[in-house]
């Protein structure tokens, strides 16, 4: 049996994993961390803070605010146990808090927890390894209104990856309102709120009189609570480091051999 704390437990995505998790008997929600901790009457107990949290668990799974990080980072380090963050919109300290942790308890982290969304990644990198200068190339991400992050964490992330693949060359340009022409070396990134949309996100690549498009849709946020539980079974046992769905994704891709 996996024990977890749920933070974020009363959130969208946090009742999503509760309902989903019904079905998987090898893991349970040992607790839950809420700000608004008597919003759903859950089957586990449910505490404003971390730090209260009386149960023992193999690992929180995090899926709330970026303010939480440090706390939760915090507990886990005292505890010993492995965290992992699904949580979007984090800064460079963070990052560099979850790197510096990760020297001693296993973190897995990802933007977002999609198989589908991470293959879309890789396809990505693929495409503007081989497209390179010749290609100009622009992502639209699309979510729901009441969305408080923009650009989405995984615009970014694919942004980030294809960046990297072009050795850091790419200047990143925002929601683009600008005089004068596009540059080469731009990536640009937009981003539309409205509606329910889960999310939809569509990297372009634009040559000479031929478009490329690689798009994934997201409808329903039952996809990223699925890659959450194979997050949970795969961290678990872990040694100390800092994993990523690349990583789950390799070691899938091995045993599926």
């Amino acid at each position: 049996m996996i024990n977890i704390l749920l933070n974020g437990c009363n959130g969208k995505m946090g009742q999503t994993i509760t309902q989903i998790l019904k079905e998987y008997p090898h893991i349970k929600i040992a607790a839950g961390i809420d700000t608004n901790a008597v919003k759903f009457k859950n089957d586990y107990k449910v505490y404003n803070e971390i730090m209260d949290v009386e149960e023992t668990a193999d690992l929180v799974l995090d899926f709330s605010h970026p303010n939480s990080i440090n706390k939760i980072i915090e507990y886990c380090v005292n505890k010993g146990i492995a965290l992992i963050v699904a949580t979007t919109g984090l800064s460079e300290l963070h990052y560099e808090a979850l790197s510096k942790a990760s020297t001693k308890i296993p973190i897995f982290q990802s933007a977002n927890m999609s198989y589908g969304v991470n293959v879309t990644v890789e396809l990505c990198k693929n495409a503007a390894k081989i497209l390179g200068k010749d290609f100009d190339i622009e992502i639209i991400e699309k979510h729901h209104s009441e969305k408080k992050d923009a650009p989405s964490g995984t615009a970014l992330m694919i942004a980030q990856e294809i960046n990297s693949t072009l050795h850091n060359s790419l200047e990143f340009i925002y929601d683009r309102h600008q005089k004068g022409t596009r540059k080469p070396n731009e990536i640009g990134i937009y981003s539309l709120r409205g509606g329910t949309i889960p999310g939809e996100h569509t990297i372009v690549f634009a040559g000479k009189d031929e478009i490329i498009e690689v798009k994934h849709t997201a409808f329903s946020r039952k996809i990223f609570a699925e890659g959450s539980i194979k997050a949970i079974e795969f961290i678990v046992g872990k040694k100390p480091g800092y994993y990523n769905m690349q990583d789950l994704l390799k070691e899938m891709i091995i045993s599926n051999e």
